[in-house]
């Protein structure tokens, strides 16, 4: 797997090579033309430094399907085959370390993983299956909150300025989250509003996990004594034999899946707004394929967490020592002009060939539920609004800091809504908590936070 004029290099230590950081104010501005300086000097597969810690840096399309792929069992996920980290070498307060020792089955290898992929398989496909009663009932749960949200924005005025990401992109599919776990409605909006403390990493993002891993151990604990019809209850189905540790881990995994879905409806909004040949295509029906170029084109994973060699193996141009971390970025391995070169760029209709939703063991199982939330979001927007306009050209909107995700930090608009009336859900309605039992309905109710916050973005503008 080696192409171009660079030489191949002998097992030299990243320690002992002079790198460059890959997080910088020009990567957060514009991660391609990093990407494309960063191949120019390695080839498809570069050293760098990320946030301290000497990474290999995989930008090759070739190169990131064939580690993805791991079709002779040399790649691993967990973090224990990291060398550095056991040789406790990597210092206790690096950022990222959290990320790595999540054990659920996106680190998983072996049984382990097929065990905990065929419980999600099997609870995943009543709301994968089209045909499902339960795949029809979220379609029109994830409607109704759009159609709600877009109704707090009209709150305001049917003309006006709103930061889509904030107010529509971002609360939607976290919604979906909280009626897929089976939460109560109180309690379920906690949950969304600490899934952005945790996903935000601020000051209390530390204290919103363990939060959120008690409540989903609770939910847990209580779906295990009385199932409903509901994510958590079919993972239990699936296998009863999940520890509340295991699950509470794994339900934890949704909200990542589902934070990338609000990035990629920012996404597409954007390449909407700004591109009129595809805004023509989203009136011919074309959503699916919006979608799918934007994931290609703009993918909301640009990095994906580290792979680890169990054994040295050449890569690119260089020989991986066992236990080195390697990163993989979809986003430059989609610019790789040994695989970009050969799409029509001004094409509506798109490969299905692209890595966002990874390939091999570990490819995305929800990635039907993600365009499906994704379309949805999109479609309803555009129906209800006769008019959106950027409030900035693309190449400035501002982007949130992060080695992994390439999302919008907000996405201002001036939008006209449609002159229709859509009726909304009680929760919208009036910004009280509903009650969930009858204890719930004897104490004074609260004010709902996911509605009172949304609100107050609306009186703030």
């Amino acid at each position: 797997m080696t192409n171009g004029p660079w030489p191949l290099q002998s097992a030299e230590t990243m320690a002992s090579m002079s790198i460059e950081p890959l997080l910088s104010r020009d990567y957060d501005t514009n991660p391609g033309l990093v990407h494309e300086r960063l191949r120019a000097r390695y080839g498809p597969v570069a050293p760098v430094d990320l946030l301290g810690v000497p990474v290999w840096f995989v930008l090759g399309y070739e190169e990131v399907l064939h580690v993805l792929q791991n079709k002779g069992a040399v790649w691993s996920k967990n973090v224990d085959r990291w060398r550095a980290y056991a040789e406790d070498r990597v210092p206790a307060e690096w950022p990222l370390l959290p990320v790595f020792q999540v054990n659920s089955s996106a680190f998983a290898e072996g049984a382990n993983q097929n065990r905990l992929r065929a419980a999600w398989t099997k609870a995943l496909a009543p709301y994968q299956e089209h045909s499902h009663p339960q795949a029809q009932l979220l379609d029109q749960a994830i409607r109704q909150y759009a159609d709600d949200l877009i109704g707090v924005l009209s709150e305001g005025g049917p003309t006006g300025w709103a930061d889509l990401a904030a107010q529509y992109a971002r609360p939607l599919p976290l919604m979906v989250a909280n009626r897929l776990l089976g939460f109560s409605a109180a309690r379920g909006e906690e949950v969304v509003m600490d899934i952005w403390r945790m996903v935000d990493a601020g000051p209390d993002a530390a204290a919103a996990f363990q939060r959120l891993y008690d409540a989903m151990t609770e939910l847990a604990a209580a779906k295990k004594r009385r199932p409903g019809e509901d994510l958590t209850s079919y993972m239990i189905e699936a296998d009863p034999d999940l520890t509340l540790d295991e699950l509470a881990r794994e339900l934890l995994m949704l909200p990542g899946l589902l934070d990338f879905t609000a990035s990629l409806v920012c996404n597409v909004v954007v390449e909407v707004v700004s591109n009129p040949v595809v805004r023509e295509s989203l009136s011919v029906g074309a959503i699916d394929e919006t979608v799918n170029r934007v994931a290609l084109l703009n993918p909301p994973m640009a990095n994906l967490t580290f792979r680890f060699p169990l054994t040295d193996v050449k890569l690119g141009n260089y020989t991986i020592a066992a236990g080195d971390p390697v990163m993989l970025s979809v986003a430059a391995a989609h610019a790789d002009p040994r695989f970009s070169g050969a799409l029509d760029q001004h094409a509506i209709r798109s490969t299905r060939a692209h890595l966002a939703w990874g390939a091999g063991p570990h490819q995305c199982l929800g990635h039907r539920l993600a365009t499906q939330i994704t379309t949805i979001a999109v479609q309803r927007l555009f129906a209800r609004c006769t008019r959106l306009k950027p409030a900035l050209p693309p190449d400035q909107l501002p982007w949130r800091p992060s080695p992994f995700m390439r999302a919008l930090r907000s996405l201002p608009v001036q939008y006209q809504l449609a002159d229709t009336r859509v009726p909304v859900s009680r929760e919208a309605e009036a910004p009280v908590a509903r009650p969930s039992s009858p204890d719930e309905a004897a104490a004074p109710q609260s004010r709902s936070p996911l509605w009172s916050f949304l609100r107050g973005l609306v009186r703030a503008r």
